[in-house]
């Protein structure tokens, strides 16, 4: 629940505090004082529609229900939003968007206008009557959970089986491509650093006429050799050095006339081919051993390839038993369904028959699978569809459906009613203000309301004037109630009859 708010330069507002207590809070005062600008500020601060005051606070007690592993959050919260230049909301002093912040309380802070057309989805229509199935009835509750968790894996081997199907489609074109990348690695089949070794080949080669030339040259120093040893025996000196450099160098060019040998038999041709072929492979893959890994990685993908029926054959068959089973899930909790509807229906007379309405029966259809089952649910009155009812209808029916919907509710959160009970006769009224205080059991409701049999029952009544283009708020006590409800009675200035209707709708509570 709320317990306090807090409200700083909103338009014709100054400021604005309140303290909340639990149950009915009604909200009136002449047409165009300000009650709607004033809700929809606070509604605006959990992310509903446009923030227009500088500063709105609200502290509101921890919903049981509410979890949240991005933000630590007190017993009692504090949702702020903030609003110079652009706007800022935050929560327990923590920064958070206003979509985080709006989905985060969504189940806990509901807005019903008398304009909004919400509440006779298929899926609310389905949750009150699981909700209600849950509480007392826990085969049930057995029986939806096991559905909802083949379900959800039904769905996502279905979503596999769709991946296969579209996959499938390009397989051939992605087998016939993957051979080809293989075949075109493998046929080259090149190996680590080759390329550095066949470069030095061809440098070689280039030069290989030169080199036989020098060495041809070379070669008539052996002709001197003997001279320079006599050279050396006639000065007495040791020759050793210049025999070991001699022996050094036939050792050399044997080995050069060897290279020179083995040169004059390479193939320039294949030599030159070879490197423009694996030229090409580190052109388009970057390096020989990011081609041998492609290589590697395009065989393991051909081996998923030949995968890829057997598991879709698999998939088809147990998708096939599994939609089969989950058909009876969904058939036995349908069965379920519609003997609670059917209570439900009979405990909505009473209601229905005091908001001056017919009886109300639940419509069934069944659709294919889904998350919900397979039903469809729809609303009748007197024939005519939750789309067709008027508005007043409409209203009516909502807040009958949310009365039952209140069993083994402890804590319906915070429920804002936007002039919910405008235009309709006395006796709907009445019957509307009756239902607002079942509600109130289970909700704290904001009313804005402009009906005194509404007004008469509030826990907390909040009235907003207007003087002199300035608003205010105030929290009235007994006699500020009287005077109000007298005034929504007999306009702004009351009658004794007036006055004596008021003190007696107040004398009743």
């Amino acid at each position: 629940m709320f317990n306090r708010v807090y409200i700083k330069s909103l338009i014709s507002f100054d400021e604005v505090e309140l303290e909340l207590e639990k149950g009915l809070v009604v909200i009136s005062g002449p047409s165009g004082a300000g009650k709607s600008l004033l809700m929809n500020s606070i509604i605006s601060s959990f992310g509903h529609g446009t923030v227009e005051a500088s500063i709105c606070e609200v502290l509101i007690d921890k919903p049981l229900r509410l979890k949240s592993e991005a933000y630590e959050l007190e017993d009692e919260i504090t949702v702020k939003a903030l609003k110079k230049g652009k706007v800022r909301h935050y929560i327990d002093g923590q920064n958070i968007s206003k979509k985080v912040l709006k989905q985060l309380f969504l189940p806990f802070v509901q807005y019903l206008s008398v304009r909004d057309k919400s509440g006779f989805e298929s899926c609310k229509l389905i949750s009150m009557i699981d909700t209600a199935l849950i509480s007392d009835n826990k085969s049930f509750k057995k029986l939806k959970k096991e559905y909802t968790k083949r379900y959800m894996n039904y769905k996502a081997k279905a979503y596999e089986l769709k991946r296969i199907k579209e996959d499938e489609l390009k397989l051939a074109e992605l087998i016939e491509f993957a051979n080809f990348e293989i075949e075109k690695i493998e046929s080259i089949d090149p190996k680590i650093d080759e390329d550095i070794e066949l470069l030095k080949v061809k440098h070689q080669l280039s030069r290989i006429d030169k080199i036989n030339d020098a060495l041809a040259e070379a070669n008539s120093i052996f002709n001197l050799e003997e001279s320079v040893c006599e050279v050396y025996r006639l000065l007495d000196k040791n020759n050793d050095a210049f025999v070991e450099m001699m022996n050094q160098l036939r050792a050399d060019f044997e080995d050069i006339e060897s290279l020179a040998e083995d040169l004059a038999e390479v193939d320039i041709e294949r030599v030159l081919d070879r490197l423009e072929k694996i030229s090409s492979l580190k052109n388009r893959y970057g390096g020989i051993k990011e081609a041998l890994d492609y290589a590697k990685l395009k065989k393991e993908e051909l081996a998923g390839y030949q995968n890829i029926e057997q598991d879709k054959s698999m998939l088809e068959l147990f998708l096939e038993l599994e939609f089969s089973e989950l058909t009876v899930l969904a058939g036995r909790m349908s069965q379920e369904r519609k003997k609670e509807a059917i209570r439900v229906e009979k405990e909505l007379v009473e209601y229905l028959a005091e908001l001056k309405l017919p009886p109300l029966e639940f419509t069934f259809e069944t659709v294919g699978l889904g998350e919900l089952g397979q039903d469809q649910i729809d609303v009748s009155l007197n024939g005519s569809k939750a789309t067709t009812l008027s508005g007043g209808e409409f209203n009516r029916v909502r807040l009958a459906l949310m009365v039952v919907a209140l069993m083994g509710v402890d804590d319906g959160g915070v429920l804002i009613l936007d002039e919910i009970d405008a235009n309709v006769s006395g006796d709907e009224s009445i019957a509307i203000a009756n239902m607002i205080s079942k509600l109130s059991l289970v909700y704290q409701i904001f009313a804005i309301s402009h009906q005194p049999h509404l007004a008469s029952k509030a826990n907390q009544h909040i009235l907003v004037t207007k003087i002199e283009d300035k608003s205010r708020a105030i929290l009235l006590d007994r006699d500020g109630r009287i005077d109000e409800i007298a005034r929504i009675i007999g306009g702004e200035k009351p009658n004794i009859e007036a006055m004596q209707f008021s003190k007696k709708l107040l004398e009743i509570e």
